[in-house]
């Protein structure tokens, strides 16, 4: 430093005298050189002007003898250092010079011709040289003015030596100081001052360079104190912190950091994170950035974290950058131990895709299972097949023996259906006594259908529940991927539609999925939406068809049958609308809707000629059984003025199958408020005969699969039939029940029947169903009602 800031110095100095002094010096030397050259020219001039003329004569005679003499001088004239004379025949040459004749290097020659004038002219005879002394700088400068130059310089000199002292003085030795101060504080650590006292700018200088050490000295203790309590916070807080670099080296960690995970502070320092993390999870752990939230600083990512024994634990790390002019130094992470919870999520994970009964996947379970099979054979190019098994008649098992017999029959179900599983396959309890299986692989198909067919073999033994031996049967659809679905839910559907396929079809087996399955659903979908909106837009009537005296023909009443007027389909017989309504929970509103019509129609043939006593049988689901039916009847009977004992109310063996309390009740109260009950399609159950004697029955109708077997069938069976109709007209007159027989179409029919005791008669025989306004044209025709039936 000494020498770049004196060294500089002197060459400023230097410089400006350089620029400024020995220019004006060369100028000052030049001009005093050219005018004493000037001068001596001009004598040198005038000297050969006066000889030139001295020498006509003696050149024209040729008198050397003078000539030499004026030559001599000439020489001795001190503006002259030589002379040489010389005539224009070239027989004169006189030279004359001081000291060296030879030498005439730094001389000047000056020339002039002689002349002679004659007294005719004036003519040259001659030439006279000159030699003249060359003048230097220093040359023409006199005494005096050399001492004014020497004194010049040294005064130069003198400023400059004083300059440079100066500038070593009050410049260079405080720099040196507050020098020294520097690289001590550099060196030694502590905040050196320096020692310079003056009022000038260094001595200002050093002022602030002391008062700046001091602030910072202060500031240093305060920032190491700061950092001490920073690294005391680092490492005494309860949490597993750990610093990075920007490129995921270790650059610091907690005290609690390696106490949990086991390891030195020395081992970590400068390695990368990554070989603390199971490799499995390397790439989440270097994509963890990517995934970073774009309103949140911080990142997250849970991994597999190795520990210094080998043993592995699931962490959260969530981490934040640390970011100094805009770059990245590094990252602060605290990182918490998830072990127990992610033991504790997948153990929840595992409950909630776990059916608790049978311990097989629930239909949450089962989705996700579905999906990972269909990918995984999309990557084999292999098929899928899912069997939908439903148990029928399991109902009746909860209802009759209680749900824990029908849950002792599940977990039986599964026990009897596993071992017919392999490797690969996946069962799952869909809810209820629904079940799906999974079968994947080659031979998929073939597998699923040999399996469904086991299935149904197993049932051929009872299960045992609580020492009681129970029968069941299974109903099973099959679909298969992706023959006949191209998705997950798809598929399910699909075996799902095959099952209900195999139960309408009698249970107990199985059903592969076929396009008119499809149709059929989407025929049964429309169903569901025509009887929502006939309901909601009254498309449903009641059409009568008459029951008639057997003997006389003369009716004595009407059976109310549903009947739908769909106004794009037409007329729409019962056939497919009572099963969907019964599924669907809609035949109570389509029953009401019925029993309303059949009593406003009744209303309007009461007022025909004979009509006033004939009454209406109406047909009612088990659904309309509640308790309020007695009172809405009597409302309604009450509108249309119509006597309780015209109304009839049908029922079958299903309202009555259970002997429920409630409904027991409900009847009676109807047949105490006057009305009549009749049993409809009796004989085609298991224990008719029975509800005659438990419940309040008026009327029994015989079904039509009796009165047509009369005369289809003349052999065994043909004469037991009769005999059952024979029987159960002498049982029901016994207890003083009406008989009715229903479907009569030929004479024939009506002529056994009339034979065997039946008291009444229905059917194509006498009419067909009609609408309210054919039944109004047909009895109020003239020719007597008997008659017109009978015809």
């Amino acid at each position: 430093m000494t020498r770049s800031v004196e060294s500089r110095f002197i060459a400023i100095i230097s410089g400006a005298l350089l620029v400024v002094v020995a220019p004006l010096f060369t100028l000052f030397l030049t001009l005093s050189s050219q005018q004493a050259a000037k001068n001596l020219s001009e004598r040198a001039d005038a000297v050969l002007a006066t000889n030139s003329q001295a020498l006509g004569k003696p050149l024209w005679e040729m008198d050397t003898t003078s000539i030499r003499q004026i030559a001599t001088l000439l020489v001795s004239d001190s503006a002259i250092s030589a002379v040489q004379i010389t005539d224009d025949a070239g027989v004169v040459d006189i030279s004359e010079v001081k000291g060296n004749p030879s030498d005439f290097r730094g001389l000047d020659a000056i020339s002039r011709p002689i002349l002679y004038k004659t007294t005719q002219n004036t003519q040259q005879v001659g030439t006279i040289t000159a030699y003249v002394p060359r003048l230097g700088w220093f040359a023409a400068l006199h005494q005096v003015e050399m001492a004014f130059i020497s004194i010049f310089v040294i005064a130069i000199l003198t400023v400059f030596g004083a300059a440079v002292l100066g500038n070593r003085v009050m410049v260079i030795k405080p720099l040196l100081r507050l020098t020294a101060a520097i690289e001590a504080t550099r060196r030694l650590g502590s905040r050196h001052h320096v020692d310079w006292r003056s009022n000038d700018e260094m001595g200002r200088l050093a002022r602030s360079f002391n008062e700046m050490q001091t602030l910072l000295e202060r500031e240093e203790r305060e920032l190491k104190r700061a950092h001490q309590q920073t690294i005391e916070i680092y490492n005494l807080t309860p949490a597993m912190l750990f610093s990075l670099t920007v490129d995921d080296h270790i650059s610091a960690v907690s005290d609690y950091w390696l106490l949990a995970t086991g390891y030195n502070r020395a081992d970590v320092i400068g390695r990368p994170f990554l070989d603390l993390i199971a490799p499995a999870d390397h790439a989440l752990f270097a994509d963890r950035k990517n995934q970073a939230k774009p309103d949140s600083p911080a990142t997250e990512a849970t991994l597999r974290f190795i520990r210094a024994d080998g043993s592995m634990i699931d962490v959260l790390i969530v981490e934040t950058s640390l970011c100094a002019a805009g770059k990245p130094p590094g990252s602060l992470s605290v990182m918490t131990d998830v072990t127990e919870l992610k033991q504790s999520e997948l153990r929840n994970h595992q409950q909630a895709i776990t059916d608790h009964l049978t311990g097989l996947l629930n239909r949450q379970g089962f989705e996700g299972a579905l999906d990972e099979k269909i990918a995984e054979a999309d990557e084999a190019g292999t098929e899928v097949a899912c069997l939908f098994v439903d148990l029928d008649r399991f109902k009746s098992i909860n209802d009759n023996l209680g749900h824990a017999a029908g849950d002792a029959v599940l977990r039986e179900f599964v026990e009897r259906a596993q071992p017919l599983l392999r490797e690969g396959d996946c069962a799952s309890r869909l809810g209820g006594d629904e079940f799906a299986l999974l079968i994947t692989g080659e031979g998929a198909e073939r597998r699923a259908c040999e399996l469904a067919q086991k299935i149904v073999d197993q049932f051929d033994a009872p299960f045992r529940v609580s020492g009681t031996a129970v029968r069941l049967s299974a109903s099973i659809g099959l679909a298969f991927y992706p023959s006949h679905a191209a998705t997950a839910a798809e598929l399910l559907h699909k075996s799902d539609l095959a099952m209900y396929a195999r139960k309408r079809d009698g249970k107990n087996g199985a059903q592969l999925y076929d396009r008119v399955i499809l149709d059929e659903t989407r025929e049964r979908a429309e169903m569901e939406s025509d009887i929502e909106v006939a309901i909601a837009a009254s498309w449903f009537e009641a059409h009568f068809q008459p029951i008639v005296d057997i003997k006389t023909g003369t009716p004595a009443g009407f059976e109310a049958l549903m009947r739908m007027r769909h106004p794009r389909k037409g007329l729409l017989s019962p056939a497919g609308i009572v099963s969907v309504a019964e599924e669907t929970g809609t035949i109570a509103q389509i029953g009401t809707l019925i029993l309303e019509d059949a009593l406003a129609n009744l209303a309007r043939v009461s007022r025909l000629p004979g009509m006033g006593d004939a009454y209406v049988a109406v047909n009612f689901s088990p659904l309309q059984f509640e308790p309020g039916l007695p009172m809405r009847l009597a409302a309604l009977l009450a509108r249309y003025e119509i006597q309780p004992q015209r109304l009839v109310v049908e029922i079958t063996e299903a309202v009555l199958l259970h002997d429920n309390p409630e409904i027991r009740n409900v009847l009676n109260e109807i047949q105490q408020f006057g009305c009549r009950i009749a049993l409809d399609d009796f004989g085609t159950g298991y224990s008719s005969l029975s509800y005659m004697s438990r419940f309040p029955v008026d009327i029994v109708k015989i079904d039509q699969s009796f009165v047509r077997s009369l005369t289809e069938q003349t052999d065994e069976i043909g004469r037991k039939n009769r005999m059952l109709v024979e029987g159960i007209s002498a049982i029901s007159h016994k207890m003083n029940c009406k008989v009715v027989a229903e479907g009569v179409e030929t004479e024939e029919q009506r002529l056994l029947l009339q034979g065997m005791g039946i008291d009444f008669a229905q059917g194509y025989l006498f009419s067909k169903p009609r609408g309210i306004s054919d039944i109004l044209d047909m009895f109020s025709a003239d020719e007597p009602i008997a008659r017109s039936l009978a015809s």
